[in-house]
Formats: C-alpha cells, structure tokens, sequence
C-alpha cells in the first residue's frame, strides 16, 4: 500500500505527512532514534540502513513515518513480527522528533497504520501492542481508537534504562498486551481449570469468538515437547515458547530455565498453547515452579496462547498504572496468583 496523510499541527504551524517507508527514509528513522535515545536503543536494526530497508521489503517490519516539510523523518511508527504466528503482528518501536511533539503526529501515525495500512494487508490477520504501564495514555488509545481488546499484562518487563533520556522510573516497567482481530480465526481452546474463570472474562471482551472447552486431559505419552527458548541479554528476560507440550515438558523445561537463569535472565515467561487439550497440566507444572498467571495471547501460535511467567526480581506492582477497570481486575488477579508463587 502507498498513500500519504496530510496534519496541520496546534499550536505552532508544522505541516507534516504520514505514509509508508521509503528507503530514502531509513538513513533519517537512524537518526530520529539516536536523537531520542542516543546509541542505546538495543533493537541495533533501526541503525543499520541497509538492514532496515531489507526488513521492509521482506515484511518482517514494516515502518510507518511522518515526514516534515522538507521530507525529513520526524516520526516512526513499526509493525513487526514477534510472536511464533507470522501473521500476527506487534505494534510498537514509535517515537517523535521533540519538537515536533503534541501536535498530533503520533496519533495520526497510530490511524494511519491501523485503520488503513493493516486492512490493506491481507498477511496481516492480528496485531497488538505492549503500552507501557507508568501513564495511562497508550493504553487508552489503543483500546479506546483502535478498537484493541487487552488481554495479558507483562509484570516487570523492561528496565527503565531501555526508554533512554525519557526514563520513567528507577525499577521495571510492565506492559499490558492489547489485541485485534482483522481476519477471524474461530477455533477451540482449552483452559487450565484453575484460570477458567479469570480467562472466561477475558474472552467474553475479545473481537474475535471461540469454542471453550475445560482442559482435563493428561499430557500425551511418548510425544516430545517443544520448546524454544528466546534470551533477551539487555533486559534480562528470557521467553520460552511451548507450541508442543509432550510426556517429557517437565524435565525439558527445567533444562531450559536452568539455562535461562544461568544467562542471568530475570524475568521469565512462558507461552503455552491453549489448543492443546493438556495444557492445564503444563500450567500445573509450572505452577509448582513458580509461575503465575500472565494472560490470553489471541493467535499467538495461530491458536491461542497463554502467558506465565516468573519473576527473579522484586514486583513493582505499585508502579503499575492502568486505564480500564477490566485491565485492573486483571492486574488483581495476577497479584494473587504471584503471591501463591511466592508461598510454594
């Protein structure tokens, strides 16, 4: 898709367009990066010309940028890949030239990217955002203008040093996952007995429908898990994706988080897929390892999953700031199961 979008930004008279990368546009997105965050931002890509025009043209990126008068970058906004499912895409990696800042660029970058880049793009069936959870105003746009339903909440997520010059805090910042459906997928889940009524709540707001069913089988003898373990060294944060869980998951797992702890990852997770007919009894598993509850993640394997993770830190759950009260509830519940972890 091509096509621009023309703002007059308030108060002062700057004129800008929002449209789809150029790879003229890539030297400039480098330098708006290193202007808000120096030479620290860990994702290196957005520094690299060439590595970038190249995500573009592959689709595993796709950049949104607002351009001034003279066609120079001042802001970003990324689609990108993230989850095991190709097709399901994370909103995120945005920033805005600082004086160029409360005049609306951000705003139009967000409408520009959800209400006619995605629905454009047929390989595009979901998207979501991580809004970070020490002010209220991502959250609320995206649930409450682009229509994203949110459905997990990441406990201690990210360092404060990650967010450079802007840094919000001097601990951990969580972000809540907010989810939208393009192109339905209906299909069955199974959920863990003890999260039914927590995820129950969560599904009766998604954008999207599907068969529930309770998960009470046992896991399957004489099939292998899989399990694929994603180390985040800057954030100290390792993601294990579950897309099979076998007879072998606990041993294959505390290999695995031995190894993520030996990394001095601090912050763990785990995806379970919630097709699987046994995943209350991986939950279980990792229930007695001290994980607790994350969330839904809708399309996450294609196929639903579920979020747990582990904290090997302490919770800044006082610093968690939320928009909606069924993103509060959610943060309840959480709590509660992460003080169970505590006292097992």
């Amino acid at each position: 898709m091509t096509g621009d979008s023309t703002k007059t930004m308030a108060p002062e008279p700057r004129t800008f367009t929002v449209g789809t990368f150029r790879p003229a546009d890539a030297p400039g997105i480098g330098e708006l990066f290193r202007a808000v965050y120096g030479e620290g931002y860990p994702i290196r890509l957005f520094y690299d010309t060439e590595a970038l025009t190249a995500a573009n043209a592959e689709g595993q990126y796709y950049s949104i940028v607002a351009r001034g008068t003279q066609r120079e970058v001042v802001g970003v906004q990324h689609l990108f890949r993230s989850a095991p499912y190709a097709s399901l895409y994370e909103g995120g990696a945005g920033l805005v030239l600082k004086e160029y800042r409360k005049g609306g660029i951000n705003a139009e970058m967000l409408r520009f990217m959800f209400e006619e880049f995605v629905p454009s793009m047929p390989s595009i069936e979901e998207t979501f955002g991580e809004s970070v959870c020490y002010h209220p105003y991502m959250q609320k746009s995206m649930e409450e203008d682009f229509r994203h339903v949110a459905t997990a909440l990441e406990v201690a997520l990210m360092p404060a040093q990650t967010y450079g010059k802007e840094k919000p805090t001097a601990g951990r910042v969580a972000t809540l996952d907010a989810f939208r459906c393009y192109n339905p997928k209906p299909h069955r889940i199974y959920l863990p007995v003890v999260y039914e009524d927590s995820l129950r709540r969560i599904y009766a707001r998604l954008d999207d429908t599907r068969e529930i069913a309770l998960s009470e089988a046992d896991l399957p003898a004489g099939t292998p898990s899989q399990i694929e373990t994603s180390l985040f060294t800057f954030a100290q944060v390792a993601r294990l994706a579950v897309p099979a869980s076998g007879s072998d998951f606990a041993a294959r797992f505390a290999e695995q988080e031995d190894n993520a702890r030996a990394k001095k990852s601090i912050v763990l997770q785990v995806w379970l897929n919630l097709t699987e007919p046994w995943v209350g009894r991986a939950a279980e598993l990792l229930r007695r390892r001290g994980y607790f509850f994350g969330g839904a993640l809708p399309r996450w394997f294609d196929g639903d999953g579920l979020l747990m993770q582990k904290l090997l830190c302490p919770p800044a759950f006082e610093d968690i700031i939320l928009s909606s009260e069924a993103s509060q509830k959610l943060l309840e519940v959480i709590k509660e199961d992460w003080q169970r972890a505590q006292q097992e």
